[in-house]
């Protein structure tokens, strides 16, 4: 009788085991299957949370400058030429035009305006030149930030005001080292606002801050990298690049002998510019702060102050 309940004993043991492994089998299938759960719970909700971040993003899109593109292109106040992309200053009845592709973190730009514009404002005054500026925002794609497109957008909406020369002028004369992207912030931007009589207004403010001529400025810079120009400033006269030519450097002298030239009808952009009484050279079209450097030490023409706050 012992071994059969020994056998028995075993036998039960045995079924005993196999039950709890049973048992510990259903238990684990049910963890796994609440992890599971949760896993794909935890998967939804961070799903959502990225849409959330996304939509946020969107909702934001144009504040800063930093997210513009899709943004509706709106062309500021008298904007002229091809996909009105151009702001003029001077007189339609001109006879000469030049066309100036610029960057406002330009040193070279600036280094040109500097140099150029006592005589560019002479001859608009005179009403024998008229001056289409294109906006470029070349230093941000090179050297990141976004002061170039706020910038470039403050201008806009100073055009919208009637006041782009002088606040042009206003940005370069206080334009900040190329590595340094104080323009990006729209503060500094409506700081200098306030140089410009009667630019600081409440619509001028909301038109920085919005963005509101961002897609515009990206258009602009667009159009300027289709034209393969060699980069900032580009300057043309009547369609001709003056500005390139290292042979025979433009002076502010050499481009006021042309001006008047072509407004007697005795030549002009396609005429063989005279040499300058002062023979000194232009500053050099580039982008880079060393070329800036070099123009200015090459410049022959003194700084001058701002233009007047209205077109003419």
């Amino acid at each position: 009788m012992s071994e059969k309940n020994d056998g028995a004993n075993r036998d039960a043991t045995k079924r005993s085991a196999r039950e709890r492994l049973l048992v510990e089998r259903e238990r684990q299938k049910t963890r796994d299957k609440r992890r599971r759960t949760l896993v794909v719970a935890s998967a939804v909700v961070g799903v959502l949370g990225l849409a959330a971040v996304v939509g946020l993003i969107a909702a934001n899109t144009g504040k800063d400058g930093s997210s513009a593109k899709g943004g509706p292109v709106v062309a500021p106040s008298g904007a002229t030429g091809k996909d009105a992309l151009a702001i003029r200053a001077g007189k339609d009845g001109a006879k000469s035009t030049l066309t100036v592709w610029e960057d406002f973190r330009c040193p070279a730009c600036k280094a040109f305006e500097d140099n150029y514009r006592a005589v560019i404002q002479e001859l608009e005054a005179k009403g024998l030149l008229k001056v289409d500026y294109h906006l470029a925002t070349l230093i941000d794609g090179n050297m990141g930030g976004s002061g170039s497109l706020r910038a470039a957008n403050a201008a806009a909406c100073a055009q919208d005001a009637g006041k782009f020369p002088a606040y042009h002028d206003v940005l370069f004369q206080n334009q900040p080292e190329e590595v340094n992207d104080a323009y990006a912030k729209n503060a500094k931007l409506l700081e200098l606002a306030g140089k410009v009589e009667g630019l600081d207004t409440a619509e001028f403010r909301s038109c920085v801050e919005d963005g509101k001529h961002d897609a515009w400025v990206m258009k602009s810079n667009e159009a300027f990298r289709a034209g393969k120009f060699r980069g900032t400033p580009t300057v043309q006269l009547d369609g001709k690049d003056i500005f390139a030519d290292q042979a025979n450097p433009l002076t502010p002298q050499k481009l006021k002998e042309q001006v008047e030239a072509a407004a007697k009808g005795t030549g002009g952009a396609s005429a063989a510019p005279k040499p300058s009484a002062s023979g000194s050279a232009s500053a050099s079209p580039s982008a880079s702060a060393s070329a800036s450097a070099s123009a200015r030490s090459k410049a022959g023409a003194p700084r001058s102050t701002p233009r007047g706050t209205s077109q003419e």
